[in-house]
């Protein structure tokens, strides 16, 4: 028994319906699955099906093409449009979000969408292409057609599981810290080069977490008198700590940031953080990041200089910093 769709395209049909339920699923549901499951065959099929229908709405002939050909340029055809259309929206002021993305797919599915019944509908009927279901196929085929189609059937099944499972299951990125140094007037250039014994200076410190996990920071401020040598043995520059203070320490846990092109939406750490130096010189103002909390040095007084005997010099807590930020500063 055959069962056709002749007084209208079902095919196009449920497009339409797919692109206007998917919004709202989308948007209102919070299940991961369930918008995956929904929203692979809108963005990797359905609008390069709906293209596909409204450029070819007559069947295998003179000027149309076949069902394996329709489906084949359905999906290169979605994943050249789905990547225009992210490509357009990078460019203007909505960006790369889910809302936009939505909305564009939408808009797009639906439109052609009602071009193709119109072009179908202003086709004559004996050139419509139309789907069809044979219900007697597995009766009437041989025993090696219809192994064959399970087979392929099963392949289809799995292929599509797996992507579902692929981007359903969490995956870990890179993980690491944004930590940087700003000016006072939010600037990354112009920073402070030359101050005055004993006068106050503010910038900005700040940090995101894009660890995957809860994080707790400390931030140790250090002033550090250093000078670079030639070791003739060794045939290279090295750095001598002459000398180096404990100047002030900041501490903070911070939550994971996923991270997006809308920079309103990251969760970050700021900090005015005012400094005075009360020593003249050229130093190494050093912001040193930790990932966890740290010893409480007691005062500014004792100097953590390169000592040979010595395993807390300002040397080895460098090199222990999970980050590393400095400002180069004449003091008069």
């Amino acid at each position: 028994m055959r069962i056709s769709f002749t007084k209208y395209p079902i095919d196009i049909v449920l497009c339409i319906i797919w692109a206007i339920l998917l919004p709202p699923v989308t948007l209102l549901s919070t299940d991961t699955t369930v918008r995956t499951i929904l929203g692979l065959p809108f963005i990797l099929f359905i609008p390069g099906y709906t293209l596909i229908f409204a450029l070819f709405p007559i069947k295998k002939g003179n000027k149309g093409i076949n069902e394996i050909e329709r489906i084949g340029l359905s999906f290169g055809f979605s994943i050249a449009i789905t990547s225009l259309l992210g490509l357009t929206l990078n460019y203007l002021p909505w960006g790369i979000q889910l809302e936009p993305i939505l909305l564009s797919l939408f808009f797009f599915t639906v439109g052609l969408g009602m071009i193709a019944l119109y072009r179908w509908k202003r086709t004559s009927q004996d050139q419509r292409f139309i789907i069809s279901l044979e219900t007697s196929h597995f009766k009437s085929s041989r025993t090696v057609d219809n192994v064959l189609t399970i087979i392929l059937a099963l392949s289809i099944f799995v292929a599509g599981a797996s992507i579902i499972y692929l981007i359903v299951t969490p995956q870990t990125g890179e993980s690491f810290t944004e930590f940087y140094i700003l000016t006072a007037n939010r600037n990354s250039t112009n920073y402070p080069q030359n101050i005055n014994t004993g006068g106050n200076t503010s910038i900005i410190l700040g940090l995101v977490n894009h660890e995957y996990k809860v994080v707790n920071y400390t931030i140790e401020v250090w002033l550090i008198d250093e000078s670079t040598i030639f070791n003739e043995s060794a045939q290279k520059n090295e750095t001598v700590y002459n000398h180096a203070w404990f100047m002030d320490k900041l501490t903070t846990t911070l939550n994971h940031t996923q991270i997006t092109n809308n920079k309103s939406q990251i969760k970050k750490w700021e900090y005015n953080y005012t400094f005075s130096i009360n020593k003249s010189g050229h130093f190494k103002l050093e912001f040193l990041l930790f990932t966890s909390f740290q010893q409480i040095y007691s005062n500014n007084t004792q100097d953590f200089g390169y000592k040979e005997d010595s395993k807390t010099d300002i040397g080895s807590i460098i090199n222990n910093a999970y980050r590393e930020l400095h400002l180069w500063l004449d003091v008069t």
